[in-house]
């Protein structure tokens, strides 16, 4: 028999809290006054998934990373997936309709802050007449940059680091564009004045550069007029440049006798001069600069190779004749503090070993005592200054090591004297002892008696 339960105790059987209660119950559905059997399973199910659903819409509000999910029997699946702040979702560029590939909106150009798509070009911006700050004088207006004028400290401060550093790399086309973009204004008169003035104080190589500077500048830079007018200042100065540099008279004649030679300065200039002069020191160097261009028109002389070039510049031939003659100059003397002073003159350092191959080969050519001591103590004396280093010395022994064999064709004895020579040099603290133990010996024949076995050999001692 079917029990007959009215239709308003059907929500009365399914609490709310208690998901999986089972239906037992039989149920009726009446139809026009007829109570009609209706299948247990099926209400069953419809009434557990409408559940379901409303607790999705409930939760989906409170929690959108998390999402639940139906089975196929009715139990409710959650996915773990980490809550989206709203924050992210602002900044997330991409589409959130559900649409299309999760490409960025509008490709990119969408949003504040953004140019455009890549690649956009924008045309100029028309100028609105009927804008309240349009001005009609703006349209025709041409903007430079403006370069204020140097003074005389900021002149200094600036020129002379590019004079210095012209004296390391000599390109005189660097500095003339270095000087174009400053605006000297009153003080372009006075950059060779700088360059002169450092070049007192600076080697002969370093005069030879600033004389083509001067010659470079002249050109593009400076005028006859602002030259002229430098060495004006310059031999007014005088006074206070022999302070620093005692020999500024004679170096300041030679400038300006190389600046008219190279057509910068007028002829008349130092002829304007005459009898007008009550400073000592700048009728000296106009003296000087006479003295030199009257010895090139009768005699020659190349005033252009007046400071000679740069050590590194000089042809290697050269710079051992020059050694050479230092050498004998010495030996004749005997005077060290001229010899230094000469070799730094040439301005070689990385050359200092062919000076100790040629002092060491003058020793046994020589075949004299007097000679080995004269040698001996100049050296001495220049490793105690460091004129010559240590490098320097070691390269030039090894190179009278390795020429014996040649240097015992002319001179017999040279192992001897070499010997000799390099013991004393040791005794004195000019080498060290692995320097010495280098020294080769005179090899010698070995006879039968010596167990060779009848072969006559060379052996080294």
């Amino acid at each position: 028999t079917l029990q007959e339960t009215p239709a308003g105790d059907l929500r009365d059987s399914f609490p709310s809290g208690d998901e999986d209660n089972t239906f037992t119950g039989n149920v009726d559905n009446e139809i026009n006054g007829n109570w009609i059997l209706a299948p247990t399973g099926s209400i069953h199910e419809a009434r557990l998934k409408a559940k379901v659903k409303r607790r999705l819409r409930k939760n989906s509000s409170r929690d959108s990373g998390r999402g639940d999910s139906l089975s196929d029997n009715g139990d409710v699946v959650r996915s773990v997936v980490p809550p989206t702040s709203p924050k992210g979702k602002l900044l997330n560029r991409r589409s959130r309709m559900g649409k299309g590939r999760g490409l960025p909106k509008k490709g990119g150009a969408g949003g504040k802050g953004v140019w455009g798509t890549p690649g956009q070009v924008y045309d100029e911006d028309k100028v609105d007449v009927k804008d309240p700050n349009y001005d009609a004088e703006q349209e025709n207006c041409i903007y430079e940059t403006v370069v204020l004028p140097l003074d005389e400290e900021t002149f200094e401060k600036t020129v002379t680091p590019i004079v210095q550093e012209y004296f390391e790399h000599g390109d005189a086309n660097e500095v003339a564009e270095l000087l174009a973009e400053l605006n000297l204004g009153s003080m372009r008169g006075d950059v060779p004045m700088l360059a002169v003035s450092l070049a007192l104080e600076a080697k002969a190589s370093h005069r030879e550069l600033t004389s083509r500077l001067l010659s470079e500048l002249c050109e593009c830079v400076l005028t006859a007029a602002d030259v002229e007018a430098s060495f004006h200042k310059l031999l007014k100065e005088l006074p206070d440049l022999v302070l620093d540099t005692p020999g500024a008279p004679q170096i300041l004649g030679q400038f300006i006798a190389r600046a008219v030679a190279d057509n910068i300065l007028p002829k008349s200039f130092i002829d304007g001069y005459k009898g007008r002069v009550d400073c000592e020191y700048a009728r000296a160097a106009l003296d000087r600069a006479a003295v030199l261009l009257r010895m090139s028109r009768w005699t020659g002389l190349r005033i252009d190779s007046l400071w000679g070039s740069g050590g590194g510049q000089r042809p290697v031939n050269q710079l051992i004749k020059e050694v050479n003659l230092l050498l004998k100059e010495y030996l004749l003397s005997g005077d060290t503090v001229e010899a230094e002073r000469c070799l730094r003159e040439l301005e070689v350092p990385h050359f200092h070993h062919e000076f100790v191959y040629e002092a060491v080969i003058m020793v046994l050519e020589s075949k004299g005592n007097r000679t080995l001591q004269m040698i001996l103590q100049l050296l001495k004396s220049f490793c105690a200054s460091t004129v010559i280093t240590v490098d320097q010395l070691r390269r030039g022994f090894e190179r009278v090591y390795l020429d014996m064999a040649d240097l015992s064709i002319d001179v017999p004895c040279a192992y001897s004297l070499l010997e000799q020579f390099v013991e004393q040099s040791f005794d004195a603290g000019v080498i060290d002892k692995k320097l010495r133990d280098l020294c080769p010996c005179r090899g010698r024949k070995r006879f039968i008696s010596e167990g060779d076995g009848g072969r006559l050999k060379l052996e080294s001692c």
